[in-house]
């Protein structure tokens, strides 16, 4: 059943556990937690969900993690939560378990985009371009991309992970959707492929091995990948090209924050 990209709504879920402790973030600024990181005055994991929050698409937002004490941190953050317009869970051992478990405890109609708490140059603009061309389409899943260039162009020298197909190279944005109750079985697989993130050899691999050697060669389009992927788990996938660059901007770093923070200071200057 394809949705309505104007009536139907989203509920979102935020990730904002921590994989380990000894996060090199973690450490540099001296917090509790990755999701807590201040960025001038407000921690990152409100950034995200202010935008979600003035989001046209979003009607109600999860969040998983970070841990209650952390939470009692931020006045704003606890009083969303007590008010309910957050509904807030104890993160799981994983990313991919926390996404799984945020996703079991909501009804089977409910449409569902993922996002992280170090996404915290996400704009309600972003969260809205991508929510309605998921929801336009007769898909399960939706994952989002942003072209390499684009990100090159607005933060020369980046370093990301890049995917390279035929028709483009592609980052990703931290930004899924899953809009069917089939949709949710792509959070089981994501469990698989969660540790090799950052190698989009491994992760082709998935794909069986001519399509690693289609992929080196230069000859696997993004097309192709998800026609074979929606294959092999069932499933309607589709991607969704996002014309920003900070849609692609997630703080995995100390360089990664340096950069959000110099980001956010040009904002500013230009609005002043």
């Amino acid at each position: 059943m394809q949705l309505n990209p104007e009536q139907h709504q989203l509920t979102a879920i935020v990730l904002a556990g921590d994989r380990t402790k000894a996060d090199s973030l973690i450490n540099h600024t001296k917090v509790g937690s990755k999701a807590m990181i201040d960025l001038d005055g407000m921690p990152m994991v409100r950034r995200v969900l202010n935008a979600l929050r003035a989001s046209r698409v979003v009607n109600k937002i999860a969040l998983s993690g970070p841990e209650a004490s952390e939470i009692a941190k931020d006045e704003q953050l606890s009083q969303w939560v007590a008010s309910g317009e957050v509904i807030w869970t104890e993160p799981g051992v994983s990313p991919s378990t926390s996404a799984y478990q945020a996703m079991q405890a909501l009804g089977p109609e409910e449409a569902v985009l993922l996002t992280t708490a170090d996404h915290p140059l996400l704009t309600p603009e972003i969260v809205d371009a991508f929510g309605r061309q998921s929801l336009a389409d007769d898909v399960d899943v939706a994952v989002g991309l942003a072209p390499h260039a684009l990100v090159l162009e607005a933060y020369p020298g980046i370093r990301k992970t890049v995917l390279h197909f035929s028709d483009g190279d592609f980052c990703g944005c931290n930004l899924f959707a899953f809009l069917t109750p089939e949709g949710r079985r792509a959070a089981r697989f994501w469990r698989r492929i969660e540790q090799e993130r950052k190698k989009p050899l491994v992760v082709i691999g998935l794909l069986g091995w001519w399509a690693v050697i289609r992929y080196r060669l230069g000859l696997l389009s993004l097309e192709e990948a998800l026609a074979k992927l929606s294959k092999r788990l069932g499933l309607r996938m589709r991607a969704v090209i996002l014309p920003y660059a900070n849609a692609a901007i997630d703080v995995d770093s100390v360089a990664d924050l340096v950069l959000v923070k110099g980001s956010l200071a040009k904002a500013a200057a230009e609005n002043a």
